[in-house]
């Protein structure tokens, strides 16, 4: 069959790649894709992800049999409609699901409307009852625009006057656009951070191994807020206990929620969780796979990914039985200088030949693109996700920044720290 791939970062090279694994598939496509992606599917780099109408004629042009539509803003946009309307088989949640991520205004009153556990919270339309409120709210707080903000619209605030000029930074100064016209002010939560993806057909959910992101740009958690730094999977403060609590309050709560709503969700949920000492809560959600969490978690998923992607399509999701290696997997990304503030693109990517014929290592493509005379360069924040399994997580961390070694650009940057507190545990 035929698949067309949505998106073009690290998260859509992770998915190519386990799709260029499955017996069912004969060829991959993609749009717009990047430099690592064109190994595997046939790249469109001229249409972008937001052009619904050209999305429809290219994936009529070419046949397609599924689209997969990878990234929050057109699932948010409503691109699955879209296509659907047009005939396509399509994987990801329609507009009126997707808006699970693409409100964090609506995610908390579901939460608070069907007692999934969350934390505390309260919305504003605008600035003036925001300042008013944070005059005797408890501190530290954390403020959220309401919208889709590559994962970089949350402030922690740990003093009244952090709060004020983060209610100034979202929504008067529009920092993060569109989505700051609403914002969320919550509890601050303590306590471990785990993430969990879920396959979710619209009444069952099937969750995958879970992970732990590194959102800060510098080491110690130190810095600004990035779309994420590095990953590990699984997390070893994820227990059989808590995942029993969570498919119980959390997962299938969430998803009956959705149904009850007239909003069936099918696709992929994303369930940002902290694990407080009061039990795990809903930090976020989001609609779709994760990045870089994808990258740590598909290489180590045993079933063939298209068999998953019918059974969510088709409602058929409790007849898979989901299984991942019993292994472990660390991504370390390789950014651009400045980066989430400012950085340069440009630069030639060398060393990538090093991962050929490697087993257990992965260097996925999140900013890069083939320049004039065919060189790869990089072309984003995110530049590589250097990804490496191991039967623990202290080798597969060891080896992930090995090859971290063998890849070079002008202005390189990482953190060195991802996954160094597991080797404590």
């Amino acid at each position: 069959m035929k698949v067309l791939i949505i998106g073009g970062g690290g998260r859509e090279h992770a998915i190519a790649v386990s799709m260029k694994k499955s017996r069912r598939v004969d060829t991959l496509y993609c749009v717009p894709g990047n430099a690592g992606i064109a190994q595997v599917a046939q790249c469109e780099p001229s249409i972008g992800v937001m052009e619904f109408d050209k999305i429809v004629a290219y994936a009529r042009e070419k046949k397609v049999d599924l689209v997969f539509v990878a990234p929050d803003d057109p699932l948010a946009g409503g691109l699955t409609d879209v296509l659907e309307a047009e005939g396509f088989r399509v994987f990801g949640p329609k507009k009126n699901a997707a808006i699970l991520e693409g409100s964090k205004a609506f995610s908390k009153d579901l939460m608070k409307k069907y007692k999934i556990p969350t934390a505390a919270y309260e919305v504003f339309h605008d600035p003036e009852s925001a300042l008013c409120w944070l005059e005797t709210a408890a501190m530290p707080v954390v403020l959220k625009a309401d919208g889709l903000a590559l994962g970089k619209g949350v402030l922690i605030c740990n003093t009244l006057e952090e709060a004020k000029a983060g209610v100034k930074e979202i929504m008067q100064d529009k920092h993060f656009g569109e989505a700051g016209n609403v914002l969320v002010a919550e509890e601050f939560l303590t306590g471990r951070e785990v993430s969990v993806l879920a396959f979710v057909d619209g009444k069952t959910v099937k969750p995958m191994t879970s992970a732990q992101d590194h959102k800060r740009a510098g080491d110690g958690d130190k810095g600004p807020n990035t779309g994420g730094m590095g990953c590990f999977s699984p997390s070893p403060f994820y227990t059989e206990e808590i995942d029993t609590y969570c498919r119980e309050h959390i997962y299938q709560p969430t998803v009956d929620a959705m149904a009850a709503e007239g909003r069936e969700f099918k696709g992929v949920i994303f369930f940002g969780l902290m694990l407080t000492s009061d039990g795990p809560k809903v930090l976020e959600y989001n609609a779709r796979f994760g990045d870089p969490e994808t990258q740590v978690v598909l290489c180590r998923m045993k079933n063939d990914i298209m068999d998953v992607v019918d059974a969510c399509i088709d409602g058929t999701l409790d007849r898979i039985d989901l299984q991942f290696e019993d292994s472990a997997a660390v991504c370390v990304v390789l950014a651009s200088e400045g980066y989430p503030v400012s950085y340069q693109k440009g630069y030639e990517i060398t060393g990538l030949n090093r991962f050929e014929g490697r087993e257990d290592y992965y260097c996925f493509h999140a900013g890069s693109k083939l320049d004039s005379q065919g060189r790869v360069v990089t072309n984003g924040g995110r530049v590589l996700g250097i990804t490496a399994k191991g039967s623990t997580l202290k080798e597969a961390r060891a080896k992930a920044y090995e090859a971290t070694e063998w890849v070079n650009f002008d202005h390189k940057y990482m953190r060195h720290d991802i996954g160094k507190a597991i080797e404590e545990v």
